[in-house]
């Protein structure tokens, strides 16, 4: 097996905060369908946390889509970005369901987004910088 180069490998440190951010919205999601649970059992006062937790969650994400952005303009790789934008335009939408209390829509799409949240999570782990063309660029 021939040798590879470390720098053909290598993440950058706007790839290991788009990583870390992707991991931090995988790991606040998974209280809210608890909180929801709990609540639908009796608990009324999880409904206050699962609100907490939306907030938690939904903030993530748009911070997620700035990184992204970075992503896009750093790394050249628009993927990213493209999928972030529509998990996050998905949630936004989950978020107001939420909020006016369209629970038709509400569980539905919280299911959907914790699909498309692990396809993404799971594609930027398993993702390798792409090679930069030309080499009159600054590394910043």
């Amino acid at each position: 097996m021939p040798a590879r180069s470390d720098v053909t490998h290598r993440t950058t440190l706007s790839g290991w905060v788009f990583r870390a951010v992707i991991s931090a919205h995988m790991a606040a999601i998974v209280g809210q369908p608890v909180f929801a649970g709990v609540y639908l059992s009796g608990d009324y006062d999880s409904l206050r946390r699962h609100a907490v937790g939306a907030d938690i969650v939904t903030s993530i994400g748009y911070l997620q889509v700035i990184v992204a952005i970075v992503v896009w303009v750093r790394l050249r790789q628009a993927r990213p970005f493209l999928a972030t934008l529509a998990l996050v335009a998905a949630e936004t939408v989950q978020y107001f369901a939420g909020l006016n209390g369209a629970l038709w829509l509400h569980p539905a799409g919280g299911d959907d987004r914790r699909r498309a949240r692990r396809a993404v999570h799971r594609r930027v782990a398993q993702a390798r910088p792409a090679a930069r063309t030309g080499q009159n660029h600054a590394e910043a």
